[in-house]
């Protein structure tokens, strides 16, 4: 514990807590890493109380709960303690909700900004004239975790802060982030099938962002999985694939496709820690920025 550079704290165990336990200890060598949870773990220290949490000495914090635990649990450690590297995942609460932060630095987890074909796209669109934007993101909840029955997953729960809108917030962080801001003109969530306990299952959603048009349709209700970003502009059409990592950038004259095979999806949440880490903001999610998509969402279900 004394190891103050490398010692964290994760909050959660589920499998994205997980996750980032092995990556914290396989690329950025961290030996002291606690985990606050209620299972038995080998590999790592258990905090079971969490007064106990005060005595640590920690310089990075990572909260991967339910996400209707995020706002208790961010405003505990911001109590506790002071000028920590604090990350919290995706979706950042339930609903909005004001922070008060004094010195440490909250970044939220939307890692698929690390994502190699999302940093070419941003980069490559800035300043260009865009028409019309269409994103996809579909998949079937019951394969998304092995481990757990996902009738009493967070996601099929409204109580533990589940749904699609919630759970593929992904999708309004780069919209925003590559796009700019959302204008909502038609909104429609629904429980179509009988997948999840008692959240929304589907979105269809349509509006601007800028002069642009923009659709956005979310399901946990599709067999073949599909997550795409179809863009039309000026001068040039694109599609990307972020299932099968593909590109294509087509115009009048020619076509160019850049493709990632055999992709290390963990690459995305390696350098979203490397960034946190380092001190390197650029392409991190900020607290305000997480708040403002939290503002987008609440209008959004409450259309």
């Amino acid at each position: 514990m004394n190891n103050i550079k490398k010692s964290a704290l994760i909050m959660g165990f589920g499998s994205i807590g997980e996750k980032h336990a092995m990556i914290l200890n396989k690329y950025f060598n961290y030996k002291n890493i606690f985990i606050f949870t209620k299972r038995k773990i080998k590999k790592f220290k258990v905090i079971k109380q969490l007064k106990d949490i005060k005595k640590l000495n920690l310089n990075y914090i990572i909260i991967s709960s339910d996400t209707s635990k995020h706002f208790s649990q961010l405003n505990y450690i911001l109590k506790n303690f002071r000028n920590k590297k604090i990350l919290v995942e995706k979706p950042l609460f339930t609903k909005f909700q004001k922070i008060k932060n004094k010195s440490n630095k909250i970044y939220v987890g939307f890692n698929l900004r690390f994502h190699p074909q999302i940093l070419f796209l941003k980069k490559f669109l800035n300043k260009k004239k865009i028409y019309n934007v269409k994103v996809i993101c579909n998949s079937f909840l019951p394969n998304w975790r092995k481990n757990i029955d996902y009738k009493k997953s967070s996601s099929s729960n409204k109580s533990k802060g589940g749904g699609v809108i919630l759970d593929l917030s992904h999708e309004f962080d780069y919209i925003r982030w590559i796009f700019g801001e959302i204008k909502l003109n038609y909104v429609k969530q629904i429980k179509l099938a009988k997948i999840t306990h008692n959240t929304e299952d589907t979105l269809n959603l349509h509006g601007k962002v800028k002069n642009a048009n923009l659709s956005v349709d979310l399901n946990y209700i599709s067999r073949i999985p599909k997550r795409t970003i179809f863009i039309d502009a000026k001068d040039f059409s694109i599609t990307l694939d972020l299932i099968l990592n593909y590109l294509t950038i087509k115009s009048n004259k020619r076509s160019f496709t850049k493709q990632i095979k055999n992709f290390d999806k963990n690459l995305t949440y390696i350098n979203q820690h490397r960034a946190i880490l380092s001190n390197k903001k650029q392409n991190l999610c900020s607290l305000k920025f997480a708040n403002e998509t939290m503002r987008l969402i609440d209008k959004i279900k409450k259309w």
